[in-house]
């Protein structure tokens, strides 16, 4: 059954879709506060289950391309996402009729709402991750032959351009070159897909689901209960880690913020491996979890998420696992996200601790 969202809430939103950014993703409160400036002016967004989408909808993903840490001095504009919208109907030769989220994870699950608002088109509860990952390709739907190309991207200046590729992973590579070149954040359209092809490769009710888990944090403080417990039981996962951070070593390049951060407590040194996400969590030598489940920095007390830029030396954090949607751990998938894509010679860790055999639900 469709719902709508209106300014109050993109708070629940967004706390939500920061812990399910797993670190990354950018910070949601500045999508939040594009999207609030949208409905404000267009009107609440009407929010569409996959049971009332139609067949031959046109369905794109809508998002922020770049590394996080940029968001902190440039902001995204309306002009931006509805300009790579615009550029990339001009290509299809077809009216786009449904917006979703590329991932559900930090900024990524707020534009697309200002997209909808500005655009007057309905929002598809559904995602391309279930969480966020750092690169254009890393998504359900390349898993089901869906190309993001053609591909349109616009930055703050009013360039736009559309890229039409052989496959998701050269769609990567050449955006994030333009990407650098015109200031490290863009805002990019494509994905375009069928409703068929919507509702078999999307991670459906995923905005649902941050909404749910920024309600679940906020009953937890008013209940004085507490809220890392409860984010971990949301979830499904465990909590791995609790400490202060003593160390963070973080620089933007290619496009993406890469670092480590190291945390002391009481059960030793937890050290987190990120790429604007965290993708690898080890204590002492061995390895805890890694990337395709989700390892997500919580504040100690109030379980707010710290995204990967807003680490800082002194903070008193909790860290959680939690599983990743199945599909994540084929084979295939594990080869496009796992951890050897990103350079770590070790196996898959799921959440629990156990290796991932590569046996997930396959697409």
């Amino acid at each position: 059954m469709s719902w709508t969202i209106d300014t109050a809430d993109l708070h629940r939103l967004s706390r939500g879709a920061a812990v399910y950014g797993t670190g990354g993703g950018g910070d949601p409160y500045v999508g939040a506060l594009l999207a609030a400036g949208a409905i404000a002016e267009h009107g609440p967004v009407t929010v569409v289950t996959q049971d009332e989408l139609p067949d031959d909808a046109v369905v794109i993903t809508v998002a922020m391309m770049g590394a996080p840490t940029v968001m902190v001095e440039k902001l995204p504009n309306l002009d931006e996402v509805v300009g790579s919208v615009r550029a990339l109907e001009a290509v299809l030769g077809r009216a786009v009729t449904h917006v979703t989220c590329a991932e559900v994870g930090g900024v990524n699950s707020t534009i697309p709402v200002a997209a909808a608002a500005a655009l007057g088109l309905p929002l598809l509860d559904a995602d391309g991750m279930g969480r966020a990952f750092p690169e254009l390709q890393m998504v359900l739907p390349t898993l089901y032959g869906i190309t993001a190309s053609p591909l349109a991207f616009a930055d703050d200046k009013g360039n736009t351009g559309v890229l039409t590729t052989v496959d998701n992973t050269w769609t990567e590579r050449i955006a994030r070159v333009a990407c650098v070149e015109m200031g490290c954040s863009v805002m990019i359209a494509g994905f375009a897909m069928t409703g068929v092809q919507a509702r078999e490769s999307l991670v459906q009710g995923s905005l649902r689901a941050c909404v749910e888990l920024g309600a679940a944090v906020d009953a937890a403080r008013a209940e004085h209960v507490d809220p890392v417990t409860r984010v971990a039981e949301v979830l499904g996962g465990r909590e791995v880690f609790a400490g202060k951070v003593v160390d963070v070593e973080r620089a933007t390049t290619t496009g993406f913020a890469r670092g480590r951060a190291r945390i002391d407590g009481a059960a030793g040194t937890l050290t987190l491996e990120f790429q604007n996400e965290h993708l690898l969590a080890r204590a002492g030598d061995d390895v805890v979890v890694t990337t395709p489940d989700l390892i997500m920095v919580l504040e100690h007390d109030s379980g707010e998420a710290i995204t990967t830029e807003g680490l800082r030396y002194g903070q008193r954090v909790r860290v959680v696992a939690a599983p990743a949607d199945p599909r994540w751990h084929s084979a295939e998938a594990l080869a496009m996200v796992g951890p050897g894509y990103f350079g770590y010679d070790v196996p898959a860790r799921r959440y629990d601790g156990q290796v991932s055999d590569g046996a997930g639900v396959a697409a």
